[in-house]
């Protein structure tokens, strides 16, 4: 995996225990539904109920992208334009949500 360089390694306004909590969840949600998916190979099962769950599995990952960007742009965004870092951090968010769109 290529090394890439961010702005920061923390967010500037610390997530709080209820946004980690809410994110952590839906993340062991999608952990669970991969796992089924193993489970649905390992029983060979049908090619389209197995397609099914991989659509789903792709919607909550981009659910749980979308969420994260959008603290994103609310606090770190936000806070680089006030402190007149705006540019390098927007730069760096659209460098990001072009591997999205891949």
């Amino acid at each position: 995996m290529k090394e890439e360089k961010f702005l920061r390694d923390h967010p500037t306004t610390p997530r709080t225990e209820a946004e980690k909590e809410k994110t952590i969840n839906r993340l062991k949600r999608i952990e669970g539904q991969v796992r089924g998916i193993q489970k649905m190979v390992e029983e060979d099962r049908y090619c389209v109920d197995i397609l099914v769950q991989i659509s789903a599995i792709q919607s909550a990952l981009k659910n749980v992208g979308f969420a994260v960007t959008e603290r994103h742009i609310n606090h770190c965004v936000s806070d680089a334009i006030k402190q007149g870092e705006g540019a390098e951090t927007i730069e760096e968010l659209m460098s990001v949500l072009k591997q999205f769109s891949k």
